[in-house]
């Protein structure tokens, strides 16, 4: 099972919009049970109650693939897509110049037929941190799903040599 996926400005937005509501509910509601003088008690609840919510909602906000399916996972949902439906995958730049990591599809109403996996910044140097770790990991499990699924990847050479250099993740062999 390999986690994936980007999460849309839009659904930022509005997730961060339930964590604030959330905490002034809890906060309101606290200050409205126990009288003025427990404004910081509040504050200090809603806030818990608010990182908690945002948590829960970006850890349910998810692509996860699968050896049997691709499962598109949102807080208030999940689809399925078979693999049969997977054409190719592509290591491109985007359109804001970040590195996305894409699965093109057949059918269905995804947005230009084609499902995101990843967008990272592009790669100029070594591993320095936690975040590249984790996206080198994810890029190396990506690649190894797809490559039981027999599925093709297209990445650009710059991408290529860039993964090669620096995070040492050999070309594909295809």
């Amino acid at each position: 099972m390999v986690r994936a996926g980007v999460v849309p400005g839009r659904r930022i937005a509005l997730y961060i919009g339930i964590g604030m509501l959330v905490t002034a509910a809890l906060c309101l509601l606290v200050v409205a049970v126990f009288g003025s003088y427990r404004v910081f008690t509040g504050a200090l609840a809603g806030v818990v109650a608010g990182a908690a919510a945002l948590v829960a909602l970006f850890a349910r906000d998810a692509i996860v693939l699968t050896e049997s399916a691709i499962y598109l996972r949102k807080p208030w949902h999940e689809t399925t897509i078979d693999w049969d439906r997977v054409v190719a995958g592509r290591f491109t730049l985007d359109d804001r110049e970040r590195w996305s990591l894409a699965l093109d599809l057949a059918g269905g109403d995804e947005q230009h037929g084609e499902l995101v996996l990843l967008s990272i910044p592009p790669v100029a140097g070594p591993v320095s941190g936690a975040y590249d770790l984790r996206k080198r990991e994810q890029v190396n499990e990506i690649r190894e799903i797809l490559r039981r699924k027999k599925i093709p990847i297209t990445v650009l050479p710059e991408i290529a040599g860039a993964l090669s250099t620096h995070w040492k993740i050999a070309p594909p062999t295809r």
